[in-house]
């Protein structure tokens, strides 16, 4: 017997739900596209080399991943090793493809090129509210920009979308890669536990400062190391003035040029935006993508309790994995899933839409008379006009609540042929 529910992590989308959708990513692709953002799209499965090439991070963990087919998955089979039955799967991110894309396609785009994509993605994650296993992602990315001038656009187009849709009280949160680095080499951590030493970090929001000291020194390492460590977070979340700590305390330890690079950038936000957006450094962020190389941001809203509502950073590494040769490469992407939830939840209604009429006919109309209803109809919806026509049910009342539930606001009854003259 065929079963109704969805398979675990996956969900059926009700119309309600896909009228905000569709509204959201219609503002989005307005609103990407003023700034010069073009779309593309790459398929959803891709090569399992790609997907496993240790620039996902714990994403790799959760990858779907495809069998073989045919004479392949036979001459596999007799191997038990699992991975020798997989060659493809189910992408977990958009920036991975998006990178191959460029490496295949590069001498046929412009320079810089700045993409828009917008397409599903798939991670075996354990499903909660808001956490699926299939989700969309929104991503806007700059090629062949070395200059800050590309964190900034991104974080300026970001911020001026979320604004259009009525996403308040923001905060865009930035720090560099290497600036985490240079604090874990100038308290004294071997190069080797960079990595660990950020997953712990990862967890500053949800475990605080004291939370980080303590699995840190759960973890083994030493306590020298991990006292200087917490001393340079005290240090520079004091100052008046962080990039000028970070510049005294990093000093010999962070490569020239790493630290003014990110004042510019909040400078120029500063001075770009008038969407009332404000820019804080955070020594915290951490960003979980082993692929980022050097800035990276996440925005934070008084309307998303505990979560980021979009997150990125640069990543010029990536497309030399494919090509050999490094370009660079920045992106930011809009937690999608995360932003329609919060915004139905709080009764939100698509904006600058016209009223939907909804014509509801009593059943004993004649054909003749439902032809004539739908010609009336027909040339309202030539003016642009949203209009259904329906027949009524027995408990009226209940029919024009659920399509009030779907946006109708306008109700016309016809029970009879002179109804129809005064529609």
């Amino acid at each position: 017997m065929f079963i109704k529910e969805t398979t675990k992590g996956m969900r059926d989308i009700l119309p309600a739900e896909m009228e905000i959708r569709e509204y959201l990513l219609n503002k989005l692709k307005k609103t990407y596209s003023s700034f010069g953002f073009t779309q593309i799209e790459t398929p959803c499965v891709e090569h399992i080399e790609n997907l496993t090439g240790k620039q996902g991070g714990e994403n790799e963990k959760l990858i779907f991943k495809i069998l073989k087919r045919g004479e392949k998955l036979n001459e596999s089979a007799q191997n038990p090793d699992i991975d020798s039955l997989v060659d493809s799967g189910l992408r977990y991110d958009l920036t991975v493809p998006l990178s191959r894309y460029y490496a295949g396609n590069s001498a046929n785009l412009p320079l810089p090129f700045k993409a828009m994509q917008i397409g599903p993605v798939w991670r075996a994650d354990r499903p909660q509210k808001g956490r699926y296993r299939q989700f969309t992602q929104c991503d806007i990315d700059i090629f062949g920009d070395a200059s800050n001038s590309a964190e900034t656009e991104l974080i300026c187009a970001t911020s001026a979308f979320l604004k259009s849709v009525g996403v308040g009280g923001c905060t865009v949160m930035i720090n560099d890669r290497r600036i985490l680095s240079a604090m874990a080499r100038a308290s004294g951590f071997d190069e080797e536990e960079f990595n660990r030493v950020f997953i712990i970090l990862d967890k500053f929001d949800k475990i605080g400062r004291d939370g980080i000291e303590k699995e840190l020194a759960d973890s083994g390492y030493a306590r020298e190391c991990v006292s200087k460590y917490m001393e340079l977070f005290d240090g520079v979340m004091s100052s008046s003035d962080r990039y000028d700590f970070l510049s005294r305390a990093l000093d010999g330890f962070v490569e020239d040029g790493v630290i003014e690079n990110l004042n510019e950038i909040c400078r120029a936000v500063s001075v770009i935006s008038d969407n009332g957006f404000c820019l804080e450094f955070d020594p915290t962020l951490v960003r979980g993508m082993s692929y980022y190389t050097g800035v990276i941001f996440e925005i934070k809203s008084e309307d998303f309790k505990g979560s980021s509502i979009a997150g990125g950073g640069r990543y010029d590494n990536m497309v030399g994995n494919f090509t050999g040769q490094n370009t660079p490469a920045c992106g930011f992407s809009i937690g999608f899933e995360r932003l329609v939830g919060a915004l139905m939840d709080k009764g939100f209604r698509p904006e600058d839409s016209a009223p939907k009429t909804a014509v509801l006919y009593d059943k004993k109309l004649s054909a003749e008379s439902y032809a004539l209803i739908q010609k009336k109809a027909m040339r309202l919806r030539g003016k642009g006009n949203t209009v259904l026509v329906q027949r009524m049910n027995k408990n009226l009342g209940f029919q024009k609540q659920r399509l009030e539930g779907e946006g109708y606001s306008v109700f016309v009854d016809i029970r009879s042929d002179a109804d129809i003259d005064k529609f």
